[in-house]
């Protein structure tokens, strides 16, 4: 099961004269991880390298900024991908040190920063989560907003017409027993909307 992080860890290493500073955080997309790429570059402006790996809702990236090609973002992208997370921003800022540290050297130096950041953090399993929308009588409107609670589901909308509307998400895996209890308690009164279903 896919895991992510809810903190930001940092790491350190100096090898060989350079200096590697490793960063691992949650994202949410590109275009944060993009943000937060751009903050570094103008935080180290001394840098020659902001490199970075990204696994977040499929979309995935490893960017080398100037390494030598494959050297940089795709070990650290493997060492995410290796830890089953998802949902995460690895970074490294290099200052080069004067001495190069040829292909395997950069590669370890990436691999090792990035697996450093993470030796110690709290990972948390991803759970999917299933939006539904239903529609019931006013008299089951509590009925269905303590359901929904209880299966530990998000109520993210409630219209109130001839009848009352929820849109509310909720772990993917607990969706259909929500569903039946809900038809058993209303006796099938309660409608399913299945176009805003995911």
């Amino acid at each position: 099961m896919a895991q992510s992080i809810t903190s930001v860890v940092h790491s350190e290493l100096v090898i060989r004269k350079s200096r590697f500073l490793g960063c691992v955080q949650p994202i949410a997309d590109r275009a944060a991880a993009r943000a937060v790429v751009a903050s570094l570059r103008a935080a180290h402006p001394a840098a020659n390298h902001v490199c970075w790996a990204l696994l977040a809702g499929g979309q995935s990236a490893a960017v080398d900024d100037g390494e030598p090609s494959g050297t940089a973002g795709r070990p650290m992208l493997e060492v995410l991908r290796h830890q089953d997370l998802e949902g995460v921003l690895a970074t490294v800022v290099r200052y080069f040190g004067g001495i190069k540290l040829g292909a395997g050297g950069l590669v370890r130096a990436y691999t090792d920063c990035v697996a450093q950041a993470l030796k110690d953090v709290a990972k948390v399993p991803l759970v999917r989560m299933k939006t539904l929308c239903c529609v019931a009588s006013y008299a089951l409107e509590g009925v269905v907003r303590r359901e929904i609670d209880a299966s530990g589901g998000l109520l993210q909308q409630v219209q109130h017409g001839e009848r009352v509307a929820f849109v509310f998400a909720l772990a993917e895996n607990a969706a259909a027993a929500l569903v039946a209890r809900l038809g058993e308690i209303s006796h099938g009164q309660i409608a399913w909307i299945a176009d805003t279903i995911e």
